[in-house]
């Protein structure tokens, strides 16, 4: 008996030593040969709704001599399904100043991968000296004015169903969000919010 208690314990301190280990992992961005690889988990809202269980996705990010050239790769998607990707303040709502960057489709078995040409680095920021006219692309939706703000520094990335229905055949929630090209997105998919919000893994890249 007192062998099996100690055969057990053994097994449960290195399950918890693997689960500590896995959540390092998911945390931590390596950075190797000036470049940089992280982890993305699915959003909240998949969390929330129990849909996108083997969503996952691995980022690179690569210097080049003017600006960084950022890969993902991500699995277990619904097939054949649509996202929008963007670079954002905070990973979660109400995910702050946000950039949309590329789009993103998966293909049979669930895969997608974007390769992006940008700014993702320690120094990826927006910035309004001012209040001036914006164009109003949208009509209703879209703003006409913006707000003066100082740097804000975006550090986090996340993906979003390009549209509610797609992120209902999934499983997920219904609702519609602006983060696509006409405002009328899905929900969160993906995001690094495996990261505190003011230190996304964009940040762990010097310029």
């Amino acid at each position: 008996m007192k062998l099996r208690i100690k055969i057990i314990g053994v097994l449960a301190a290195a399950t918890a030593a693997g689960a500590l280990v896995a959540s390092i992992v998911t945390t931590t961005a390596v950075a190797g040969g000036n470049g940089l690889t992280f982890t993305m988990v699915r959003s909240a809202a998949a969390e929330g709704a129990n849909c996108l269980r083997d969503a996952r996705a691995t980022v690179r990010v690569y210097p080049q001599r003017f600006n960084e050239v950022m890969t993902i790769r991500a699995y277990g998607l619904p097939p054949r399904t649509n996202f929008d990707l963007f670079i954002l303040q905070v990973p979660n709502a109400p995910f702050g100043v946000s950039w949309y960057q590329s789009d993103l489709r998966s293909d049979s078995r669930g895969r997608a991968t974007v390769r992006v040409i940008g700014r993702f680095n320690i120094e990826t920021f927006a910035v309004a000296p001012g209040s001036t006219h914006a164009p109003d692309t949208h009509p209703t939706i879209d703003a006409t004015s913006n707000p003066a703000f100082a740097p804000i520094h975006t550090y986090h990335v996340g993906f979003w169903f390009n549209t509610p229905a797609e992120a209902t055949a999934a499983g997920c929630p219904g609702a519609t969000t602006p983060f696509n090209g006409d405002h009328t997105a899905g929900v969160q998919a993906m995001s690094t919010r495996n990261f505190p919000d003011l230190a996304g893994p964009l940040s762990q890249l010097g310029s």
